[in-house]
């Protein structure tokens, strides 16, 4: 059954405040599977409490598992139809979500990152998990462009680089939901330090977003299929068009670059 259609079956035997709680669910739909409790209580002016009691009443053993449910009820739409050529339908998936997120850039964001790299002393590049390695991606994409980064994805590092950075110092972080809580901490310590900070996310109203100085958003939502390749093309070819802003703004001689980098590893072939 339907988490709709469980919610409107229960609703008489909800308290007022659980009905407050049920009435903002099926007003915000799919999108609150990317909500917290916090997000609902600031909506609803409920306690914890009874949006876990308003879970269980549901059925559900609390918020987590009824989120879960409810993007286990959706997920089945992103399939093809058949198994007949699923690689186009991956291939179909991947080109949207680099649509999806040329979409979503705003030229002032993107020029103001760039003149904020342009004029750091030094640059950090925050992200735990799947967006760690994106951090190491993004430091690769830049060295290629003459721009010398340090990628961190182990938090307790993160936390004590940022503890030693000043205002002519930057930090890149990397996070889909914008609500990874090392990746928060550490680039909150950088922020109280005077660092200025770049968010790379998908919403531009998480907690992450809102501590940086600029944001570039991202465009592929994530919760049950979390670390997908769609998610890191998105992050991917932000990286990308960071690497050729910069190379643009700062009249880069990207051949001769390139050129000394494959001197540099061609004999690492074997021939």
């Amino acid at each position: 059954m339907a988490y709709a259609d469980i919610m409107h079956q229960h609703y008489d035997e909800l308290t007022k405040s659980e009905k407050k709680v049920a009435d903002y669910v099926l007003s915000v739909g799919q999108k609150i599977i990317y909500a917290t409790m916090t997000d609902i209580k600031k909506a609803t002016h409920v306690g914890d409490a009874t949006i876990i009691r308003f879970c269980q009443k549901l059925g559900y053993s609390g918020f987590t598992d009824f989120k879960i449910a409810i993007a286990k009820e959706d997920f089945p739409k992103t399939k093809p139809a058949t198994a007949d050529h699923y690689y186009d339908h991956i291939a179909q998936h991947l080109s949207d979500a680099i649509k999806a997120t040329a979409a979503l850039i705003k030229p002032e964001n993107l020029q103001t990152a760039i003149q904020m790299m342009t004029t750091a002393n030094r640059i950090w590049i925050f992200g735990v998990g799947g967006s760690g390695e994106i951090a190491h991606s993004l430091s690769s994409i830049l060295l290629r462009s003459g721009l010398k980064c340090t990628p961190e994805a182990d938090p307790h590092f993160q936390a004590q680089i940022a503890s030693l950075l000043d205002s002519s110092d930057l930090v890149i972080g990397i996070s889909l939901s914008g609500k990874t809580k090392d990746t928060y901490d550490s680039l909150k310590i950088a922020h109280d330090n005077g660092a200025k900070v770049i968010a790379i996310t998908n919403a531009t109203v998480s907690p992450i977003a809102r501590l940086a100085d600029v944001v570039l958003q991202t465009a592929i939502e994530e919760f049950l299929n979390g670390g997908s390749v769609a998610g890191r093309v998105s992050q991917l070819y932000i990286c990308n068009v960071l690497a050729e802003g910069y190379e643009q703004v700062n009249h880069v001689d990207a051949l001769a670059l390139k050129e000394r980098v494959l001197r540099a590893i061609i004999d690492k072939s074997i021939g």
